[in-house]
């Protein structure tokens, strides 16, 4: 029945339809037809009811006060051209009636095309509305689709909706083929958000964490996320950055401040003993010329110059000791940040390197940043060894005993002599030659050490390192560094 009405309504608006002067004119042309034939057609019937066409279109386009006007109009055509004798008290019912009629067919069509304008309105708007709408999703989506950064949404429980093309590449996975997959895969960390059970708890907020590739590759990721509801749930929104270029380069500039540092060290060293072998020299020229010296003032200050020398030969870590953070440190952490750098430089370089990483280490004891820095240093050394190599692997080891020792070893062409491996200032070493010794240093401050060994192939080195258990004092360094806190060179 509906249907019906809706297919009559289009009619008559098909019907009322057009420019208000060519709709005015077929209202006028209706109107004379009707009156004429009301005129000259002597039948015993009125034609009155063929004004109801005219005031539909009239209706369309005109006020209500021109639509009564208009419909007064042709009660008194109706009246005047009517075939039966006029009789006041027969006459007036029927005029009300008609005019009463065509009134309400005019205001009628008033109402129907009063209608249909604010529905065409009504429709313009929301196509307007719609046209922008979906100029600003497709801005949108293209805004996502091109970002740098990787963007996902998620359900609570961590199933992935939707990801750009950049959170397939960082991921390392086909083009459409994270929608479905569990994001603890690649970020463990957003797996547990628990906010995002709670809808009660929305928050926006940022942090750094690891996060894994599908072939198993680990990158220091920076992570914002958001919580937001929607009729299907709440959902997490996540943009997802790729800072492992940065960890690279602030280690390795960490790793080039240590080692400017210890040349400034040196160098210093260096210019108090030419200071005192020249005063040596001087005194040992007056003593050449003298005949006794036993007990002579020359040679007690020789005596004196020479415990000199003695102290300024040697490296002083007692001032060095209190900048280190040494206490418990997660080794499987700091391996990670080290694959984080090592991975990608390798790539480039051609280096296959593996990683023999027990599930379960214990914690040692060391200064995470120090620690960091030798396994950089042991590590930089196998990758200049292995440029001219034919096999490029670097393998890194970790073995627990009754401590826990990490083995860096490479392919390369090895070490010829290791009698002055751990010395300063060796000859054919890059720089100073001072990245072995410092890294001991360190190593044996921690109460570990980092020796070489020694292989029929390539190179090894081992560091060993101590376990941390609780203590209630503070924690001081075991085996030779425990009472004497300085290193002799050499």
């Amino acid at each position: 029945m509906s249907l019906q009405s809706g297919r009559r309504g289009r009619m008559i608006w098909r019907y009322l339809q057009g420019t208000q002067k060519s709709v005015l004119l077929r209202a006028a042309i209706l109107i004379a037809a009707t009156a004429l034939i009301d005129w000259r057609i002597d039948l015993n019937i009125s034609f009155g009811f063929l004004y109801l066409l005219p005031m539909l279109l009239i209706g369309s386009v005109s006020s209500r006060s021109q639509i009564i006007g208009t419909a007064l109009f042709c009660t008194i055509l109706s009246d005047l051209f009517d075939p039966f004798p006029f009789n006041v008290r027969a006459a007036l019912p029927e005029d009300i009636l008609v005019f009463s009629a065509l009134t309400g067919t005019g205001l009628f069509a008033w109402q129907l095309s009063k209608n249909r304008r604010q529905q065409a309105d009504n429709l313009s708007r929301i196509e307007a509305e719609i046209c922008a709408r979906r100029a600003a999703e497709e801005q949108l989506e293209f805004l996502i689709e091109s970002s740098p950064a990787a963007i996902v949404t998620m359900t609570p429980d961590g199933k992935i909706l939707l990801a750009n093309a950049a959170a397939h590449h960082l991921f390392g996975v086909t083009p459409g083929a994270l929608p479905g997959r569990t994001i603890s895969r690649y970020i463990p960390a957003l797996g547990h958000v628990p906010s995002a059970q709670n809808a009660a708890h929305q928050f926006r907020t940022d942090m750094q964490c690891r996060g894994h590739k599908d072939n198993g590759d680990v990158f220091l990721a920076n992570v914002f996320f958001s919580t937001y509801q929607t009729r299907n749930g709440p959902r997490l929104a996540a943009l997802i950055v790729d800072v492992s270029e940065e960890l690279r380069e602030r280690e390795e500039s960490s790793l080039q401040q240590l080692l400017a540092g210890a040349r400034i060290l040196a160098a210093a060293v260096s210019h108090e003993v030419r200071n005192v072998c020249g005063a040596i020299s001087i005194v040992y020229e007056n003593l050449a010329r003298g005949s006794a010296f036993h007990g002579g003032k020359d040679f007690e200050a020789l005596g004196s110059l020479v415990q000199t020398l003695n102290k300024v030969a040697s490296l002083d870590l007692r001032q060095s000791a209190s900048t280190l953070d040494i206490g418990g440190v997660d080794l499987r952490e700091v391996l990670g940040d080290l694959r984080i750098v090592l991975e990608p430089i390798c790539q480039e370089a051609g280096i296959l390197i593996g990683w023999d990483i027990p599930e379960t280490v214990p914690r040692v004891w060391a200064d995470r940043h120090s620690l960091m820095q030798v396994l950089l240093n042991l590590t930089k050394n196998s990758e200049r060894a292995l440029k001219n190599a034919r096999v490029k692997e670097i393998q890194i080891a970790v073995s627990v005993n009754s401590g826990v020792e990490v083995r860096v070893s490479d392919t390369g062409p090895g070490i010829a002599s290791t009698e002055h491996l751990f010395q300063p200032f060796q000859k054919g070493a890059e720089a100073t030659g001072l990245g072995l010794y410092l890294s001991r240093a360190f190593m044996r401050f921690f109460g570990g050490e980092l020796r070489h060994e020694a292989r029929a192939r390539g190179c090894c080195f081992v560091i060993e390192l101590a376990t941390a258990i609780p203590r209630t004092e503070s924690y001081q360094p075991a085996g030779e560094y425990a009472a004497n806190t300085t290193i002799t060179a050499g």
